[in-house]
């Protein structure tokens, strides 16, 4: 039997409202959405923005955007394992942009120009301890300096960075750029004192007449393993080889040096080990898809090198040799034992098992209480029990990363500066994110993403220069113009070209759109052209 219904038009549904048309029942409106990119960054950069201001060759614009949420441009981009990437709607069509390779390229330029940071407001006349300096210490410093107090940094090295400088090894962050942009902070009157560690918080809070202290005491202390060693001496704690290294006293390990753990602490530490012309093999409980580090950091050491043994645990160090056992995982990812044992040649054990804070000094502060692995508890203005006193990075319960303590210290700076003006911090709603099925990608930059070059592996594991290129000012120039400005109007003349009824006005550049709802028609041709989702239609308002 044929199916007559296929080939009649079917009638009008004269029930339905019009969305267009002499009575419009709605009308599209420029609004910006989040950029995933700067939703996904934990020092809370607006990335979109200072990419904008790149592509166009604003450079000193791009730099001055971007360090009023992180004055360290040339670390992260060396640094920071950037997640703002895997969020990139970018990734979804070819490759992700390469924001670290811009911003890297952006802070070495402002050293290299010697651009200063951006003064701040006026002095408040109220004075900030900062117990801390690694990264979300210094972050504080520069956002509570620039936000217009006094602040004195301590701490019980002698020198800015903490574990930036201490952890991180010279191939991955050069010290001079380190030192430089650190250094920078001293020129905004950040006071620093090495060399001071703070053993009497509450005795040195009053003495000093601080009106707040933000905690930023990183996780220095390394966690130790229950393996039986008939000389102990033979095993060392990751963070004190790496400490060593930078000072110039690089331990004697012999040949075979043992890493114990899957983390990038593992990865430095045996990295490390192979530019000081040792034999390293990393040990490591889970497989690899379960491994803690980064997969980068994993690709580096295997070219150079470094030996990994998956699905192992060490039981008991004797002599020259670990006694390990087979290991299994279970269909949560657990490792669990399967009673089969091998044997491993191993002049010496570095154990990179995770880090502790050192939070004994707190002890007899009263209403700072800590979790049940000492992470130090704190509210939603990271502020402890104790009125005035906040704390941040490695100190408190969250991912441990540059990047995560950066933002920290911002973030307690605002908080901060609130307390002290005894005002309440409004955090503003940063509206929905431009997830990539919101984008009309029919107009995108067709430009091909060049990774950052690297050094030959055979070159880099014979010293500590720096295993990454930057980019030249054509190739950043390039790469941040593949940008999709997710949710964020860049001027690209769809809408007004698209605009049957001329109802979309020009404003001139920078100043973008307007339109005229008394020629629009609720169409919705430029919602639909948009590339980036800058515009959103929205019932039409009830007249009054």
């Amino acid at each position: 039997m044929v199916d007559r219904d296929r080939d009649l038009t079917h009638l009008p549904d004269l029930w339905h409202k019009p969305q267009h048309g002499p009575v419009r029942s709605r009308r599209p409106v420029y609004e910006d959405l989040l950029p995933p990119c700067n939703h996904a960054c934990p020092a809370g950069e607006p990335i979109q923005g200072w990419l904008d201001h790149a592509q166009a060759g604003r450079y000193r614009e791009a730099w001055s955007l971007l360090v009023q949420a992180n004055p360290f441009p040339a670390i992260h981009g060396r640094v920071c394992y950037h997640p703002c990437e895997s969020a990139c709607n970018r990734g979804k069509l070819d490759a992700a942009v390469s924001i670290h390779s811009v911003e890297r390229f952006l802070g070495d330029l402002a050293l290299d120009q010697g651009w200063p940071l951006p003064a701040g407001a006026p002095a408040s006349g109220l004075k900030v301890l900062v117990v801390g300096a690694g990264p979300s210490g210094l972050s504080a410093a520069y956002h509570l300096r620039r936000l217009g107090h006094d602040v004195v940094v301590r701490d019980a090295g002698p020198v800015a960075g903490g574990m930036m400088h201490f952890g991180i090894p010279a191939y991955r962050l050069p010290r001079a750029i380190l030192d430089a942009e650190v250094g920078r902070l001293a020129d905004l009157g950040v006071v620093f004192e090495f060399n001071h560690k703070v053993t009497d918080l509450e005795t040195e809070w009053q003495d000093g007449g601080f009106a707040a202290v933000f905690l930023a005491v990183g996780a220095h202390l390394g966690k130790r393993a229950g393996i039986p060693a008939r000389d102990a001496g033979r095993m060392l704690d990751a963070l004190a080889f790496l400490k060593n290294v930078e000072a110039g006293t690089p331990p004697k390990l012999g040949r075979r040096v043992a890493v114990y753990g899957g983390g990038n602490t593992a990865m430095d530490a045996a990295r490390t080990a192979v530019r000081l012309g040792y034999e390293p093999l990393i040990i490591y409980r889970r497989d690899r898809e379960h491994m803690p580090a980064h997969g980068e950091e994993a690709d580096d050491a295997l070219e150079e090198g470094v030996k990994i043994h998956w699905l192992r645990s060490i039981a008991g160090m004797d002599g020259g040799a670990l006694t390990v056992e087979v290991m299994a995982l279970d269909e949560r990812g657990r490792p669990h034992g399967t009673g089969e044992f091998e044997t491993i040649e191993a002049d010496a054990l570095i154990l990179a098992l995770g880090q502790d804070t050192d939070t004994s000094f707190l002890k007899g502060v009263s209403g700072v209480t800590m979790t049940s692995d000492g992470s130090v508890i704190v509210d939603a203005a990271m502020m402890t029990g104790r009125r005035g006193l906040f704390a941040g990075g490695d100190m408190v319960p969250a991912e441990r990363t540059v990047t995560y303590a950066v933002g920290h210290g911002r973030r307690a700076a605002t908080h901060i500066d609130a307390w002290l003006r005894k005002q309440a911090y409004a955090t503003t709603d940063t509206g929905p994110i431009a997830t990539f099925d919101k984008l009309h990608l029919w107009f995108y930059t067709d430009v091909s993403h060049r990774p950052q070059p690297r050094v030959d592996a055979d070159i880099r594991k014979t010293g500590f220069g720096e295993v990454v290129a930057g980019y030249t000012e054509q190739e950043a120039q390039r790469e941040a113009a593949r940008c999709l400005s997710c949710g964020t109007c860049f001027e690209c003349d769809g809408c007004y070209a698209a605009c049957p009824e001329d109802a979309i006005l020009k404003l001139g550049p920078g100043k973008r759109y307007a339109y005229d709802y008394a020629k629009c028609t609720g169409c919705a041709v430029c919602f639909e052209q948009c590339p980036c989702h800058a515009i959103s239609m929205v019932p039409e308002p009830e007249a009054q």
